[in-house]
């Protein structure tokens, strides 16, 4: 129960009252599920023209006209542009939710998974951003991951399919079934492996060479969410379960290094590990986020967020600086903030996009944040109409906005 104040330590704060279990506003709640290389060639093997493989390039950043409109058709919500912090608009994106991000470890080329079946790939250069590439699920795509070489991209989805996209080529080809929907997947280059957390509570290693699982692993329950940080692995399950594996000795010993539930009381959302393996944050949809370490447990602690007077909003994604080792959360009450966890306090947060930011993520260089911002299904399916905006940005990171600043570490109460 410790308030964040901006540039300030965490102050005590009397807690706000918890929706009562089975209210409408708890079941509301728990409903919560979901620049540098040239543009041309190389990387994509000659690549589309600009205006890519899905319409026309965007500027970056700088003015601009507003890339969405005003009300919709009576009865539907009015839209309101979310750019609200003069991002850079992601040209042609999803035509549903986006349920996932993620930033090519070597160029910086995007992806994003969407509810409409698509993996798109986007590549940023200071003159712009060009759609580059596509490929479909036959369901809804949940999640995607690149390779530590930056040259294939792995995806899941409600197919129960694990697919595999090399950019040079654009070959695609399934790697890996479940038996139930896809949420997380993991390029392990350090073990030539990808690995899948799936609803079908299990966890299953590919080799792309075989499409059977070279090892799968048993869970208590639905993965949720998942992060990888060669060789930590953290997965994250329904009823508060979260396991922590030392994937070095995994072959040897399948059994979780450690294994237990979250300190949160509510479910999981989401997963991250440290930049530097030594522990993970875990947020959830009390609006509340988990600081803990695989072997230090006395430095554990949580904190509020992405709460309002009248209402606690979901913690949708959580995302390390790849060299301040400060984070990023993205919550259903349409913003994202950034946090300086070792001197614990709140380094900046960002104006409201009118609408849930559903993940984000930083580039592997740590100057660019691109975030989505679309609709998370916290008010189930009657909420979401074809009106909202499904918008994918980029922010250019200031380093004041994620170096820690420099206090004393004192400890205190959760």
């Amino acid at each position: 129960p410790f308030v964040a104040q901006e540039g300030h330590f965490w102050r005590w704060r009397r807690p706000p009252r918890v929706p009562r279990p089975g209210s409408a506003r708890a079941n509301a709640h728990r409903h919560a599920a979901m620049f540098g290389q040239p543009a041309g060639g190389g990387l994509f093997g000659g690549g589309a023209p600009a205006g890519g493989a899905f319409g026309g390039g965007g500027g970056m950043f700088g003015g601009g006209a507003a890339a969405f409109g005003g009300g919709g058709l009576v009865g539907q919500p009015q839209v309101k542009d979310p750019n609200t912090n003069q991002s850079a608009v992601v040209p042609s994106p999803p035509d549903d939710g986006i349920s996932a991000i993620a930033w090519s470890p070597t160029a910086n080329i995007l992806a994003a998974s969407s509810w409409d079946k698509s993996v798109r790939i986007w590549e940023v250069s200071p003159n712009g951003v060009v759609p580059k590439m596509a490929y479909n699920h036959e369901g809804p795509a949940l999640c995607c991951s690149f390779s530590k070489d930056g040259q294939r991209l792995v995806s899941g989805g409600c197919d129960n399919k694990v697919r595999m996209k090399v950019l040079a080529t654009q070959q695609e080809q399934v790697i890996g079934q479940h038996d139930a929907p896809v949420k997380e997947v993991f390029c392990v280059d350090e073990m030539n492996m990808v690995v899948s957390g799936s609803w079908d509570k299990t966890l299953r290693f590919w080799n792309c060479q075989q499409p059977t699982p070279i090892a799968t692993l048993n869970l208590p329950e639905r993965v949720y969410s998942m992060d990888v940080k060669f060789p930590l692995l953290v997965v994250g399950c329904a009823d508060r379960h979260l396991l922590v594996y030392n994937l070095q000795n995994i072959q040897a010993n399948p059994q979780p290094y450690k294994q237990g539930q979250t300190a949160l009381k509510m479910q999981t959302r989401t997963v991250a590990c440290f930049p530097d393996k030594t522990g993970y944050a875990v947020g959830s949809i009390e609006g509340r986020v988990s600081v803990a370490y695989v072997e230090d447990t006395s430095k554990n602690f949580a904190f509020k967020c992405h709460r309002s007077n009248e209402e606690i909003f979901a913690v949708n994604s959580i995302d390390f600086h790849p060299s301040m080792g400060t984070f990023s959360t993205c919550g259903g009450d349409g913003t994202f903030v950034f946090w300086d966890k070792e001197n614990r306090q709140r380094l900046k947060q960002f104006n409201s996009c009118g609408l849930p930011v559903t993940a984000g993520k930083f580039n592997a260089v740590g100057d660019m944040f691109a975030y989505a911002v679309s609709y998370d299904w916290s008010k189930g399916h009657e909420s979401n109409h074809p009106s909202l905006p499904k918008a994918l940005m980029i922010h250019k990171v200031q380093e004041a906005e994620v170096k820690p600043k420099p206090g004393t570490n004192a400890r205190t109460r959760r």
